[in-house]
């Protein structure tokens, strides 16, 4: 088969990935319009599967039309160059450049993944970029006014859905921008506004985003779609602060979903609204975690050919599953599945794997890390420090292959680095602490709302972000609510001490929830702030309800922002000022 032919066959794989992938997507818009949160879940799920199911099919293609599965380097090399053709003026280049990637990773060996053969660097770095606002629709509201022009904006968005008082929420909105952003310019004939064509689904809500340019600078914001609980759709918040849509778009949430023609232009607006971010936290947050793979392996390789930085042991207690190491200037831990594990996990590697695989394609409701799958990382032993190389041999020695002066992992989690909430509590003042153990509560409520045990909640196993947010990182014990059976602890008198009776008999899936104060919480002074804060997560009741929720399909909106910042506070804040 030609080149040029077998370029073309790959490029139409992703043609086809791309598509589907859109017209899943597409479907969110009237599940969210006809409250289908059942769906949305669905959605958001089986886009994760997609891209490997169209990867198979084009190596099935391709195995089935070439003569010889050995690499033939001129023509593969010449592949390439006939791909690069192809992709001069594709509007989603640099996915397709991942797909080719993935495409021959499947047929060879690793010898091979280098520069002549796949793209370990884009070739797109030269290339004009596609311009942001083929994603975005600018508005100015010195033509027909400032509030004729939100309702215009709204007009275009088209949530399929009208909403309850638009006038009302139009109202709460400017008097929200104006507190907020009280240094833009806010003169109607004085400002312009960019916003992205596509809203952003995510869970119950939907998501405008844009900005505000005036001679002031440019001030980004983010308001939040909802339904009204009597009907009809509500602006239910404004964020404006970059923090807050930090969070909103963190690693710790599920990926949006939104329709793009041009993802790296979709990209580069929202690294304009948000510079802190990466394109890989990006990519991932718009669904395309593929792509975010791809972008975070490169900035893995800058940093490494970029700094002298060690891999050293990751600070925390040594975990019973996982060997955890990190490098010191790259804000990121590594994860390999140990050998053997302590005699109190009762279970194996492929639980591990699809303990970890469960999180992946579930909602993270902000509390879980989202983690970044990788097989055969060569990293070089000279980055290696001593102590965790000798490590690293003694545990994880069927996971890895030693080439000369490399070390190949075979199989590899990233996630993002935090600081053990233990560890963040000895040197936390007392405010610092009551703010995080009321958290750390938070964070187990959220993931019983979405149907997630952990399993292990020792406080190892949760990390404090730099947004002081509480997040669940350890997943070895992660299990379905609804799997679990939970109990109060039984009450022992005399009788049953003689009757021979065992009332504390527990099967594996039991479940007290009275002893998370006696196992986790044994300093006094943690234990005394989380009952005040959760009394309740200390009853097996609480825990009963929540699986009867889950299992009765009450889904509960999580706000991924303060509750102070939603507008039902505000409306009520201006309704008594009136009123006095």
């Amino acid at each position: 088969m030609h080149s040029f032919t077998i370029a073309e066959l790959i490029l139409a794989g992703f043609t086809e990935h791309y598509q589907r992938f859109q017209s899943i997507t597409k479907l969110t818009g009237q599940a969210f319009s006809q409250q289908d949160w059942s769906q949305i879940q669905q959605i958001s799920k089986s886009r994760i599967s997609h891209y490997d199911q169209r990867v198979e099919e084009t190596v099935d293609r391709l195995k089935a039309s070439l003569t010889c599965t050995k690499l033939n380097e001129p023509l593969w090399y010449q592949i390439k160059q006939d791909y690069l053709e192809l992709l001069s003026y594709h509007p989603q280049a640099e996915l397709a450049e991942t797909f080719y990637n993935s495409v021959f990773c499947r047929l060879f060996h690793r010898r091979y993944f280098n520069n002549d053969f796949i793209f370990v660097e884009t070739t797109l770095k030269d290339a004009p970029a596609l311009p942001v606002e083929a994603e975005y629709r600018s508005y100015f509201p010195v033509v027909s006014g400032l509030k004729p022009t939100i309702k215009q904006i709204i007009k275009h968005i088209d949530f399929k859905c009208d909403f309850q008082n638009l006038d009302k929420d139009i109202k709460l909105l400017m008097k929200a921008f104006i507190r907020q952003a009280p240094d833009t310019h806010h003169r109607s004939h004085m400002m312009r506004f960019d916003i992205l064509q596509a809203p952003f689904y995510r869970n119950k809500g939907a998501y405008i985003i844009g900005r505000v340019v005036s001679k002031s600078g440019i001030q980004p914001f983010i308001i939040s779609v909802l339904h009204h609980r009597k009907g009809g759709l509500c602006i239910d918040a404004l964020l404006t602060n970059s923090s807050q849509m930090r969070v909103i778009f963190g690693f710790a949430r599920a990926y949006f979903m939104v329709e793009t023609h041009a993802p790296s232009a979709l990209v580069r607006f929202l690294n304009q609204l948000m510079p802190n971010k990466t394109p890989a936290e990006l990519y991932n947050a718009i669904g395309f975690h593929k792509q975010g793979k791809t972008e975070f392996y490169r900035e893995f390789l800058h940093h490494l050919d970029n700094s002298q930085d060690l891999f050293t042991i990751a600070p925390g207690t040594p975990g019973m599953v996982m060997m955890v190491f990190t490098l010191e200037n790259f804000p990121y831990v590594f994860k390999v599945i140990k050998d053997k594990f302590s005699e109190s996990k009762p279970f194996g590697r492929d639980t591990v794997l699809a303990r970890y695989q469960l999180v992946k394609n579930h909602d993270r409701v902000g509390r879980m890390a989202d983690t970044i799958e990788y097989s055969n990382v060569v990293i070089p032993k000279s980055r290696i420090a001593p102590e965790l190389l000798t490590q690293l041999r003694n545990t994880i020695s069927e996971s890895l292959l030693e080439e000369d002066d490399t070390l190949v992992i075979k199989h590899l989690y990233i996630e993002r680095r935090m600081t053990p909430l233990n560890l963040y509590l000895h040197n936390a003042t007392a405010e610092q602490t009551e703010v995080v153990m009321k958290d750390y509560g938070n964070a187990i409520k959220e993931m019983l709302q979405a149907n997630i045990f952990p399993g292990d909640m020792l406080l190892k196993n949760f990390g404090v972000s730099k947004h002081l947010r509480v997040i669940f990182y350890d997943y070895d014990e992660v299990q379905y609510l609804t799997d679990m059976n939970f109990r109060d602890m039984p009450k022992t008198d005399l009788t049953d001490l003689y009757s021979g009776i065992d009332e504390h008999s527990a099967a594996p899936q039991d479940v007290f929830p009275e002893q998370l104060c006696t196992f986790v919480l044994t300093n006094p002074t943690l234990r005394s702030i989380f009952e005040k804060a959760h009394p309740e997560l200390l009853s097996a009741s609480y825990w009963q309800q929540a699986q009867l929720d889950v299992k009765n399909k009450v889904v509960k909106h999580i706000f991924p922002y303060p509750q102070e910042q939603r507008f039902i506070h505000l409306d009520k804040t201006i309704k008594e000022r009136h009123e006095h």
